[in-house]
């Protein structure tokens, strides 16, 4: 999820934006049709917006998990929202959560409920976060053909649930608390949740910590907003975490990344400056997309082979969410 931090009020600009995009009559311009970065060193290609989203119903694109043959599922906040957009661009809204009891006005952090992260597993359910406060709706929810959607993981109030992946080697769901900073497990299957790391590298530092998350290689990686870091935390054999290894700095409000499939090359959506960032296996950086190529309040990014699909939340920085599609040139 997308905190933004560009001056010293960061945290009461980022909760009054929040309350804006509730707010009834916004009205979003034309999407910004973005054209192919051409900067010295680029590696993407073809940027296209995919799909506009409706900021005036609270469409804030905020996680991505990729289906086969080119659709993708987001998470919208705070429309409470899940979506699936087609490979032609069409968008079709799959579930809206229900306010919890008071409003969710407990919501840890940002004081109102969001749906948050997203993933889908290998035999096609889809699961998503919902962050509200007290109530008991908090937790990792499921998506059902016929019926609403079922929680199958509770989590306690005070979380703030914000990435969701699934790790398919030991048959479980990881889930970053931002304002905990932590990463709690839990089983596939549904149950109990439990904390798996709470390593200080993945603390707030007023904020929002721990963001985004992957299993890479024998590792799980998380982002961390407020600090501008890239952690990786080794898989022990037994299952559990190693010690946390900071492996990227300078990325101030990071949200989301995904792998390149070049080793542990990364690409990394900086959401307060609205880029988006190669960093290299050895830490180098390079701005492949920005302000110019359509960005605004970049939130997350999904690669498969040599699509790169990019959303932007447009929170706090312009009014046109979107989905956009870029090729990756290797």
């Amino acid at each position: 999820m997308s905190p933004l931090r560009p001056t010293g009020l960061w945290r009461r600009a980022a909760v009054l934006a929040f309350a804006v995009l509730l707010a009834a009559g916004v009205t979003a311009p034309d999407a910004f049709a973005a054209s192919p970065h051409r900067a010295a060193g680029t590696r993407l290609g073809d940027v296209r917006v995919l799909a506009r989203f409706d900021r005036a119903a609270g469409q804030v694109a905020e996680s991505v998990a990729l289906e086969p043959g080119g659709g993708v599922i987001i998470g919208m906040i705070p429309a409470r929202q899940v979506v699936r957009v087609a490979p032609d661009g069409t968008v079709r809204v799959l579930a809206t959560m229900p306010l919890p009891p008071g409003g969710g006005g407990t919501t840890p952090v940002i004081g109102t409920p969001v749906v948050t992260g997203v993933a889908r597993s290998d035999r096609g359910a889809v699961y998503f976060l919902y962050s509200s406060g007290r109530g008991g709706l908090t937790g990792i929810w499921q998506l059902r053909r016929a019926g609403a959607p079922r929680r199958v993981v509770p989590l306690p109030a005070g979380t703030m649930p914000n990435a969701l992946v699934i790790d398919r080697e030991r048959d479980r769901f990881l889930v970053t608390d931002s304002a905990g900073g932590r990463i709690w497990q839990a089983p596939l299957s549904g149950g109990a949740a439990s904390v798996w790391s709470a390593d200080p590298a993945l603390s707030p530092d007023g904020f929002f910590g721990a963001n985004g998350l992957k299993v890479h290689d024998g590792a799980v990686w998380a982002s961390n907003s407020d600090r501008g870091t890239v952690v990786r935390i080794p898989v022990t054999a037994g299952g559990g975490p190693g010690r946390a290894q900071v492996r990227a700095t300078g990325l101030a409000g990071i949200d989301d990344f995904d792998f390149t499939g070049r080793g542990t090359e990364i690409l990394a959506a900086i959401n307060q400056t609205s880029k988006l960032v190669r960093v290299g296996s050895d830490g180098s950086q390079e701005v492949l997309l920005d302000a110019d190529d359509g960005m605004q309040g970049t939130t997350a990014v999904a690669v498969r082979g040599n699509r790169v699909y990019v959303t932007n939340g447009a929170n706090l920085a312009g009014n046109n969410p979107d989905l956009l599609l870029a090729r990756l040139r290797r």
